[in-house]
Order: structure tokens, then sequence, then C-alpha cells
């Protein structure tokens, strides 16, 4: 018998990952972790206190777990060393391999200010001596909804992304894909890019905001300074604009540009592309 436990499992990727999971493991071989023990009301499941910045709870949440998905935070710049403790009591707990939600191309260079978290929490699991495998999501395609409307409303598609394209991932194959990981056997120190079907670039953008505005979107690009001064204009809090424009950046640098067949491979069924989700 084999125990499976999901991190952030309140959570919007954690949640959609347990969804799944529980479809496919008996719900007694499965332990959810979240820091809101009180949402999660699910017959049959354990459910445990997993906070990563309270170690008190830590001590208990991995006991015999064998296979854990341990879901980034979203504490950017912060989480580092939360799942750090992670890590730590999940190997002192004796959990065999633990499955860590990354990023596309977590090198030192790369300028999305999500990467240093993830660059440091997978070198964390390579020296832990567990058995790791690394789901590196692109971005969300999910995302791309909100950005389209507003394409399609103001009749422009404002970016700082340049001829740069990103194979956006929907959060529901990237839970989908996770889950197939982690029931899996045959993945143990592996790194695998979870993308979309294909690239998606600022005039696919344009193109699929001008089929539900009815005539041409144009596509306004702008430098970096230009673009975050164009979000907090809109209301977005400085540090959140600074990191959707490292988002953009990283696309225009073209490192969020390559596909995968991750999805497909995992689950038996191709990734979802951006129109399905904008429909």
């Amino acid at each position: 018998m084999t125990t499976y436990a999901i991190t952030g499992a309140s959570g919007q990727l954690g949640s959609l990952a347990a969804d799944l999971l529980l479809q496919q493991a008996d719900p007694s071989d499965v332990v959810l972790l979240t820091r809101s023990p009180e949402k999660l009301d699910r017959p049959g499941v354990t459910v445990r206190a997993a906070d990563f910045d309270d170690p008190t709870t830590l001590a208990t949440a991995f006991e015999g777990v064998d296979e854990l998905l341990l879901v980034s935070t979203d504490a950017v710049g912060s989480r580092v060393e939360g799942q750090r403790r992670a890590v730590e009591a999940a190997k002192a707990a004796g959990v065999r391999r633990v499955l860590y939600t990354s990023v596309v191309d977590p090198s030192d260079d790369n300028p999305a200010a999500v990467t240093p978290d993830h660059v440091a929490t997978e070198r964390d699991l390579r020296e832990s001596g567990l058995r790791w495998t690394f789901l590196r999501n692109n971005l969300y395609a999910d995302m791309q909804a909100d950005t389209i409307a507003q394409a399609a409303a103001s009749g422009q598609h404002v970016t700082n992304t340049g001829d740069g394209g990103a194979a956006y991932v929907t959060r529901a194959d990237c839970a989908a894909a996770a889950v197939a990981a982690l029931l899996s056997t045959e993945l143990d120190d592996v790194a695998l890019d979870v993308t979309g079907p294909r690239a998606i670039t600022a005039d696919d953008v344009a193109t699929l905001a001008a089929q539900r505005r009815g005539e041409p979107v144009e596509v306004v690009q702008v430098d970096d300074a230009a673009y975050v001064a164009g979000l907090e204009q809109a209301g977005l809090p400085t540090p959140v604009a600074h990191l959707l424009a490292s988002f953009g950046t990283a696309i225009r640098e073209g490192r969020l540009a390559a596909v995968s067949s991750a999805v497909e491979d995992l689950t038996g069924r191709p990734a979802t592309p951006v129109e399905d989700v904008v429909a």
C-alpha cells in the first residue's frame, strides 16, 4: 500500500489535484495537507494542518506518507525557508519521493521574478537525499482570459513580451499531470516541463481578442518600465506590477516558448489550447 499526500490542498492547484487523486486512489491512502483544515470536508480522507511557516505543524504532517506532491506556495520571494522546512520534515518522516511544482527554465539568469525561489527549492530537494520529480509548469493559460477580455474591450493589447511566445498551460492540465506523476513509479529524479500545445505570442492574443471584439485589436509593445507604470496606473500594487512585467521579460527572451509533450505523455490526452480556455 502506498500513501499519497498533497500540500496546499485547499488552494487552486492543490484542490484540483486532490479531486483527481481521489478519483484514482483509495481515499484511505490519501492525506491532504493545508494551512486551513477547516476548509476541507473530505469524507474518508485524512486532512492535516501543514503550515510551512509553523514548524510545529510539520512535525507530524508527513507521518506515513510515501509520495508527496509539494505545491509551491504563493509567497513569492519569501517561501524558500518554509519550503525547505517542509522538505526537511518530509525526509524526517520517511517520505520516499517529493514532487515539486516548479517553473520552466529554473536558471539563475531567467528574469522571471519567481525563478530564484524555484531554483533554491529544486537545489534543496536534490541535496536532501530524497527521490524527487520536478514539475516545471509554464504560465497559467487561465490567466490569459482576463488579458484577452481587456484587450477586446479596449481594442489594444499592451504588452512587453515583444515577439516572444509562452506555451501557456491550464491549471487543470498541471493538476492532471501532477497526479499522474504522483501515481507513477517511473519518475524518480526526473524534471518535466509541463506546457500547453504551442507558444502563444502577443499577435495571437490580439487575434483572439479581435474575434471577441468583432474588429482588429492593436498590439502595443512597450518597454518594461512603461509596462510597470501602466499596471500601477491601473491600480496594481508595485510588487505585483514588477512581477507581471518580469514574466513579459522572460517571454521576450524566449524563456517560456518551449513546448513539451508531458501533459499528453502523463495523462493520455493532449494539452488544452488557450483558445479553449477563453472560448
